[in-house]
């Protein structure tokens, strides 16, 4: 009951409630985000979404804080992210403050305040269709895999956790356990990023260092990708 009907309605109100709370702090961080980045300070990406009526996931802009600027080499290509990464971007991330925008994507009704975290296209791509059940759900703000170690797990055990929240049954007070237990991982900063990188690994670059795909797989899979977030932009 809670799943099917009662969910939808408060996650819309909380994060409504939500937003109109924190505006001061929303408009302090665009402001200053406008400043440190130089233009502007939101990122939006397409995310795989839930599933619709036919099966295929619904594609959606994800909107967040930037928090690496847009520098670029001599040949116009994007410089590594452990040098555009900056301190106010870490700051961001540590935080879970550039996480806040998603607010809009949940009124909107792409996402819930707790369910799978949204993945990138090219990782659903690489999903196999048991892990792509995590795409029976709108994708979460935070998820039990986030509490379990948010970016420092094996991807295979991401998606476990993923599916485990869906299977076990969603209910209100396993949200609401989610919900502050994600709080206390904000206040301690723990799991941002996989030990040794400052961003976690793509899951198709993941499956190439392992072996489980070869470089022809990875490359068709990744013109795949592109070619739907591509369609999305016509």
């Amino acid at each position: 009951m809670y799943a099917k009907f009662f969910k939808r309605f408060f996650d819309f109100f909380l994060s409504l409630f939500a937003l109109l709370v924190l505006s001061p702090i929303l408009i302090l961080l665009t402001v200053i985000g406008a400043i440190v980045m130089k233009g502007n300070p939101f990122f939006t990406q397409y995310r795989p979404g839930k599933k619709d009526k036919s099966g295929k996931e619904k594609i959606f802009k994800l909107i967040k804080y930037r928090t690496m600027t847009n520098e670029k080499d001599t040949y116009g290509k994007l410089l590594p992210d452990d040098i555009r990464l900056n301190r106010y971007g870490k700051f961001l991330r540590s935080t879970s403050l550039d996480e806040l925008p998603e607010l809009l994507n949940i009124i909107k009704g792409d996402m819930a305040i707790i369910g799978p975290r949204p993945q990138l296209v090219r990782d659903m791509i690489f999903m196999t269709e048991e892990q792509r059940h995590r795409h029976d759900v709108r994708p979460g703000l935070s998820g039990l895999a986030q509490i379990n170690g948010r970016n420092n797990i094996l991807w295979e055990k991401k998606f476990e956790y993923d599916n485990k929240y869906i299977d076990d049954g969603i209910t209100l007070a396993g949200d609401l356990c989610i919900l502050f237990a994600t709080i206390a991982k904000v206040f301690k900063s723990s799991d941002i990023a996989r030990d040794g990188t400052v961003s976690d690994t793509d899951f198709g670059d993941y499956l190439l260092q392992k072996g489980e795909i070869n470089n022809n797989d990875y490359a068709i899979g990744q013109s795949e990708a592109e070619s739907i977030i591509k369609n999305m932009m016509v």
